[in-house]
């Protein structure tokens, strides 16, 4: 057994080196395996160093149990590859890609939305990134151009024209694409045949047979050019790519749950200005059920509120943010979307410490009233610009509580919430731009009307405004008919504010107005639709609404002009139907390869409680009672823990 006390002695390792203990190996270790440009596979009682990257002479791809592994030899000479039975397999066209599928791997149509959109964010970025940073380079150039300084290899490389890039070419220059959890390497596929200007793109995943199905569909749709295997954790994938000559700079993470585990990773490994996808599918603690879940993995709370999907954005990018500050960085949304079962965001990561002190003022708790569903938010930190330029600020705790013990509308008390993120969401040019690029394109994804129409609500949502009430849920609470939306909306423009729609909810309500606003507009409502007295009982938090008086002036439900929003007028899809029975998430992929359909599963599972056969002797437990124990049980030794009337043994 070889004990590893200095990550110094990895110097002297030699390729195909397998030692019979990983009992001294660290992270540090590892990490810096990596950095030198060595791989490294496990097993549970012992590891091998495998050739760098580009040295052909083994590949290891590792599915160990008990020290056994699946090895796929790559020579020289000759290739020994594991053949895929194409029996075993469905064939999925999406895009311009057409790749194989295990058939114990799902494949969602419904996910379709979430990669056409992907794709017209990352053309779009790719065409900017690219154009910046050769701006970069030429100013940096032209300083350098007299000095010893200069990089002769960057200046021989030849400009890229961003307005004629094409697909499933390569570009030296391009953008360096990872995608962590690849499995059957779909997206990946997607990226190679339909976003130009790509250098390189590394489809990843740890699983040995998704890494096998990944190689097939590389050759299947001729993509071997651009798209690199990888079989590795995405974790360890992304950390050992921290180096500033190494990072990626678009990151691209899509996995079965909570994506909590890679973000660490991910704000290290994406370059400057670069751009992170992260997909959540975790909704249920992500929007209050489970909120001890939720805090130990994106440390907040969430509350179940009718603003709990927006809610649900702002709290995955209070968590990116918090990961990006331990490495003086920070992040600016450019798209965060609720869409079906999943919140999809897209954040550009920089490098930044002045900018990453103001992040405390990006942040705040959330006051949820737990009668009338009212909300205030209490920011965490406060700045307070110093000197006549503006540029410094000096930072202090916020002031707070916003609210007192108890809600000033109804009386009742408050649930906190938070911290989320409280700035901007989207990057409204950024949103503009995507929605030009869609409408001129002579090639439409499938799910283009829907994209577009979503793109259209972003664009009208007020950014400056966190969370949001819906009119249906307001009138709920104090059980009156609601108003049309039309109506509602017109009332808080006519007395002065602004209001939104948001894409999160159906009949929302985003807007500046008070919450003692929105109850003025529905007690004069409520004059011309009466509540039913039935209600009115005394302390109700209905009756604690209705018998305050009205102090907001001129309230009228005449029709406003700005009313109904352009993406309504124009009837875009903003909200589809659902498409086929059973369409939502999935279960997990089973190793065992055995395809677990979900309505089977409901059916058979179906009143299985109810099917139980009442309990007798052998199900009853063989524990005395409480009383026995202390010799007071009239059954004596009949006695069982459970005492049923049909043994003949009364209950205690």
């Amino acid at each position: 057994m070889l004990k590893l006390r200095s990550r110094l002695c990895f110097h002297n390792f030699k390729r195909g080196s397998t030692f019979e203990s990983t009992k001294y190996l660290h992270m540090r270790h590892i990490v810096h395996i990596f950095q030198q440009g060595l791989r490294i596979t496990f097993s549970r009682s012992a590891f091998t160093f495998l050739a760098r990257p580009g040295e052909r002479n083994m590949a290891t791809v590792s599915n160990t149990e008990g020290g056994d592994s699946e090895r796929l030899e790559e020579k020289e000479n000759g290739r020994n590859e594991k053949q895929i039975d194409l029996g075993e397999v469905n064939i999925v066209s999406e895009g311009k890609a057409q790749v194989l599928f295990p058939k114990s791997v799902f494949y969602n149509p419904v996910q379709e939305f979430n990669r056409d959109l992907t794709i017209q964010v990352i053309k779009h970025f790719t065409k900017k990134y690219i154009h910046n940073k050769q701006e970069k380079e030429k100013k940096k150039a032209e300083k350098q151009a007299d000095s010893s300084m200069a990089d002769p290899e960057k200046s021989s490389l030849p400009y890229i024209d961003v307005e004629n890039l094409k697909p499933g070419e390569h570009y030296e220059r391009g953008v360096k694409i990872l995608e962590g959890l690849a499995a059957s390497g779909l997206r990946s596929m997607r990226f190679a045949l339909e976003i130009p200007g790509v250098q390189k793109i590394v489809a990843n995943d740890f699983d040995a047979n998704a890494v096998e199905f990944i190689k097939q569909n590389i050759a299947k749709n001729k993509v071997g050019h651009i798209v690199d295997l990888s079989c590795n954790d995405a974790s360890m994938a992304m950390y050992s790519n921290r180096r500033f000559s190494s990072r990626y700079d678009v990151i691209d993470l899509d996995p079965y749950g909570s994506p909590s585990k890679f973000l660490d990773a991910a704000v290290q490994a994406v370059a400057d200005d670069g751009l992170l996808c992260i997909t959540c599918t975790d909704m249920a603690v992500m929007c209050g059920n489970g909120v001890e879940a939720g805090f130990a993995k994106y440390g907040s709370m969430s509350l179940k509120a009718k603003f709990c999907h927006e809610m649900a954005l702002r709290i995955i990018l209070n968590s990116i943010e918090t990961h990006a500050n331990r490495y003086s960085r920070y992040i600016t949304p450019m798209l965060s979307i609720s869409a079906d079962f999943y919140i999809r965001v897209f954040v550009k990561v920089n490098t930044g410490q002045g900018i990453v002190k103001k992040s405390i003022a990006k942040r705040s708790m959330v006051y949820h009233c737990v009668g009338c569903g009212t909300y205030k938010l209490q920011p965490i930190g406060k700045l307070t610009p110093t000197g006549k330029d503006g540029l410094n600020f000096r930072y202090t705790p916020a002031q707070g509580p916003p609210t007192g013990p108890t809600c000033e509308h109804c009386g009742s008390r408050h649930n906190l919430g938070g911290p989320i993120w409280s700035e901007p969401i989207h990057d409204q040019q950024f949103v503009d731009e995507l929605i030009e690029n869609l409408t001129k394109a002579e090639e439409k994804p499938n799910t283009h009307e829907r994209i577009l129409g979503v793109l259209s609500m972003v664009s009208e949502e007020l950014s400056d405004v966190p969370l949001h009430y819906t009119s249906d849920g307001l009138c709920s609470i104090i059980h009156c008919t609601s108003p049309d939306s039309m109506q509602f909306r017109s009332a808080i423009l006519n007395a002065g504010y602004r209001v939104s729609f948001t894409h999160t909810a159906k009949n929302s309500i985003k807007t500046d107005a008070p919450a003692h606003v929105l109850w003025d507009i529905l007690r004069e409502w409520v004059k011309e639709n009466p509540v039913s007295s039935k209600r009115l009982t005394e302390g109700s938090v209905v009756k604690n609404l209705l018998d305050k008086e009205i102090t907001t002036k001129n309230i009228s439900f005449e029709l406003h002009p700005d009313a109904n929003p352009a993406s309504r007028q124009s009837k875009l899809l903003r909200w589809q139907q659902n498409p086929t029975k059973d369409w939502g998430p999935k279960p997990r992929a089973k190793q065992s390869g055995k395809d677990d359909n979900v309505a089977e599963k409901r059916e058979r599972m179906q009143n299985k409680r109810k099917e139980m056969k009442a309990v007798d002797e052998r199900d009853l437990k063989q524990y005395p009672c409480k009383r026995y124990k202390v010799g007071d049980c009239e059954h004596g030794d009949a006695c069982t823990y459970t005492h049923d009337d049909n043994t003949g043994i009364s209950k205690n």
